[in-house]
């Protein structure tokens, strides 16, 4: 099924009074509409938990000291 998107359909609760605006803009494409900030947000949301994880091994990655007092601290040893 190379090349074949699947889709699935999912309902969304507004309030009446919106769908009455929206169906006087009939020229909009809703379904697109919808679609795109979907996409967009879970795109969003996926960068967001990409970063924190990156902060949090960034975090576990430091060392309680700083680099050169390591070294400094190694060669005062020999």
């Amino acid at each position: 099924m190379s090349g074949v998107v699947m889709s699935v359909k999912i309902t969304v609760r507004i309030p009446k009074e919106l769908k009455e605006r929206m169906e006087k803009l009939r020229h909009v494409n809703w379904s697109d509409v919808i679609r795109r900030a979907l996409e967009e947000k879970v795109r969003e949301e996926e960068i967001n938990w990409a970063l924190k994880v990156m902060e949090e091994i960034s975090h576990k990655a430091k060392p309680e000291k700083p680099v050169a007092e390591i070294i400094r601290e190694f060669r005062d040893r020999r």
